[in-house]
């Protein structure tokens, strides 16, 4: 049981800065790109605290530049998996024993070190490797990494809190909120910078050692991650970083007999495999592992007969298009009533029209790069078919261009049928489809957004007319973990909107939240009797 629990400092949500022309952080910014981009870093793997480097190195090139090589990193082998649990255990029990307040002291200093000294670099990192402009970067590689470490050390203290109410007298009875035992494998998305950090971050706050693995398009920004980790006093060995294959660092994890939970952002296909995997080795496990997970998403905006076509126009510019669509948040389908159309319509081409598109240095682009080139192939064969179905129009957009880099113009696609493949399916980039309903049939629609897709995950509804809005979102309770109502379905804060999806979207575990924290500890309850009996006779048992 954590010694007494002393007041921390108070969480608060980073400020975003603007990077407007002239401001000191777009100058240091910018030459912090052109410093990174003037060399090739090498990329170990972390394991044990010491830089593990194999003969086995892979390219890192930005994705808006793909000709450019940034640096290499070092892939990992079967045998490393096995060097990173065999670190995470050893380092486990001086970890686990160490007093909360110097593990949250060490993760509060992270958080410092981001929003100061490492702020432009982690930032440029992410601008360069994942293909993120400079806002986009700053409110996911600064801010909601330094609001998932401040916050999630307020969440555990809250947690610690927790004890049973003093109701008996001559006995103490109190909770122990234990690690679990083994170690955690965190597998990490390309698409936030940030979501890469708080899976290895809010499991190891609470005591327990971990195995990360990011995505091979995200490595160039984890490297610095775990620098800062370094920096900040995470002991050796608590988190380790690799770059394995998938299927070699399934092959070793889900067959561990300490293996003891998966903290997991990705695609829904993967976790299924994943949760299959866990489900057929569960014999092997000391513990039933904790399976967590935010998978995909096919998330929605529905406007109301009475909203205004510019609110839902912007929610549109907005939601499907900022980091190219590659936010599991991100709007990709939309459902516009007929008597507001043509005024959507109009502002939403005007908007794209008016998109800029190419390198994130250059700080006037709007839109830039997908990910890779599979990412790049698979939009490209949606929106080339689109082209040729039969009622099916493209509104705005619909060219490709991956001569440089991996760039796909924003499109926009209408379609007559709402069940039509680019509603249904889950796409991870610029495109957007809409259907344009009946505006007498608002009822109607809202039960095909219910049933179109497998996922739930975010939602928008916009209306002015408050019982639409309300029976809207009794009719979408299910179809939407975060639901938004008059805006975009994009843009989770940490501490005010928890974030997570259900169906298909993954366990809804809500990152940001104590809910996400409570999954990593396991409660033991202590009753301790000061003057115990010593007889087993109970009153009623004597004669009258």
């Amino acid at each position: 049981m954590p010694k007494g629990i002393y007041n921390v400092p108070q969480p608060w949500n980073e400020p975003v800065k603007s990077y407007a022309p002239g401001s000191p952080e777009r100058k240091e910014l910018q030459a912090m790109l052109k410093e990174l981009r003037s060399k090739e870093t090498d990329v170990p793997m972390y394991i044990g605290g010491k830089e593990v480097r194999s003969n086995d190195k892979i390219r890192i090139a930005p994705p808006h530049d793909h000709k450019h090589t940034l640096g290499h990193f070092h892939k990992s082998s079967k045998e490393h998996v096995t060097q990173a649990i065999n670190a995470a255990l050893a380092a486990k029990p001086q970890w686990e024993a160490l007093a909360w307040e110097h593990r949250a002291s060490i993760f509060l200093k992270a958080a410092e070190l981001i929003a100061g000294p490492y702020r432009a670099k982690l930032n440029a990192a992410t601008m360069l490797g994942q293909s993120k402009n400079a806002y986009q970067a700053e409110i996911d590689s600064a801010c909601e990494i330094i609001d998932f470490l401040r916050f999630n050390v307020m969440y555990m203290t809250e947690i610690y809190k927790q004890q049973p109410p003093v109701t008996g007298v001559g006995i103490w009875n109190r909770v122990e909120q234990r690690p679990l035992e083994g170690f955690i494998y965190a597998l990490t998305p390309f698409n936030f910078t940030a979501i890469a950090g708080n899976l290895p971050t809010s499991c190891a706050m609470m005591g327990n050692v971990v195995v990360w693995k990011p995505s091979n398009t995200q490595v160039y920004s984890a490297n610095v991650l775990m620098e800062i980790f370094n920096k900040a006093g995470v002991p050796a060995g608590v988190i380790n970083l690799i770059y394995p294959s998938g299927p070699d660092a399934a092959d070793v994890i889900f067959s561990h007999a300490d293996f003891a939970g998966i903290h997991f952002t990705g695609s829904t296909e993967v976790f299924q495999n994943i949760w299959k995997t866990i489900g057929n080795n569960i014999h092997k496990y000391k513990t039933y592992p904790r399976i967590v997970g935010e998978t995909g998403g096919k998330d929605f905006i529905v406007a109301h007969p009475s909203a205004d076509p510019k609110v839902v126009a912007t929610a549109i510019s907005r939601g499907a298009f900022e980091f190219q669509g590659q936010k599991c948040s991100a709007a990709s389908r939309a459902y516009i009533p007929s008597n507001i159309w043509e005024e959507v319509k109009t502002q939403v081409v005007s908007d794209l029209k008016s998109f800029k598109m190419g390198q994130t240095e250059d700080f006037s682009n709007f839109i830039n790069a997908v990910i890779d080139e599979k990412s790049f192939d698979k939009l490209a064969k949606y929106i080339d078919a689109a082209k040729a179905d039969k009622g099916v129009e493209i509104i705005a957009g619909g060219n490709h261009d991956k001569s440089k880099g991996w760039f796909i113009e924003p499109t926009i696609i209408r379609v007559d049928d709402p069940k039509y493949v680019t509603m249904c399916e889950e796409l991870f980039g610029p495109v957007l489809t809409l259907y344009v309903y009946d505006e007498n049939k608002w009822e109607e629609t809202l039960k095909i957004v219910d049933s179109t897709s497998i996922y739930a995950l975010t939602g928008a509804v916009i209306s002015q007319d408050r019982y639409a809005i309300e029976y809207a979102a009794k009719v979408l309770r299910n179809a939407a973990g975060n639901f938004y109502i008059n805006d975009k379905p994009t843009g989770a804060v940490v501490g005010q909107q928890p974030f997570g999806g259900a169906r298909g979207s993954g366990t809804n575990d809500k990152a940001g939240s104590m809910i996400n924290l409570l999954r990593w500890v396991s409660p033991r309850t202590i009753k301790e009797t000061f003057v115990p009996p010593t007889d087993y006779k109970y009153p009623f048992l004597q004669a009258d």
